[in-house]
């Protein structure tokens, strides 16, 4: 997989940060990280919003295969700042994905991307990671 984080703004704390690089470290596929940068070109675009499909880790790793098989692995995650994604974006997106209706501090939205990722990652190989709800 090749994955590209767009986002707003920086990780300031040196916690997130190094949540952020842990995981990073944990993943086999490419994490480009673009923060405040213009909307790359993507075969696959998902936002991530409170008011998006609500996903199973299994169902999030599913697409993520999906997204391996039909294109060609390449996808772009967009996590908006504090107001949120525009609609121009909105619009481009091929779907919105959202970790719940609670708002989220968009830092820390990066940070659960990052663990939900690794996730996707082990149930994809069978890893006892994720040992799904009981």
């Amino acid at each position: 997989m090749h994955i590209t984080l767009a986002v707003q703004g920086k990780l300031k704390d040196s916690s997130l940060k190094a949540l952020y690089e842990e995981y990073k470290k944990r993943l086999e596929w490419k994490i480009i990280l673009q923060e405040d940068t213009e909307l790359p070109p993507s075969p696959f675009l998902i936002t991530l919003d409170e008011r998006g499909d609500l996903l199973t880790s299994e169902d999030f790793a599913a697409l993520l295969q999906e997204i391996q098989i039909h294109h060609q692995g390449k996808v772009t995650f967009v996590i908006g700042d504090a107001d949120g994604i525009s609609p121009v974006i909105k619009e481009k997106a091929t779907k919105s994905v959202s970790f719940g209706r609670l708002t989220w501090p968009h830092l820390m939205v990066r940070i659960l991307l990052m663990e939900q990722l690794y996730r996707a990652q082990q149930i994809l190989k069978n890893h006892p990671y994720h040992r799904g709800a009981s």
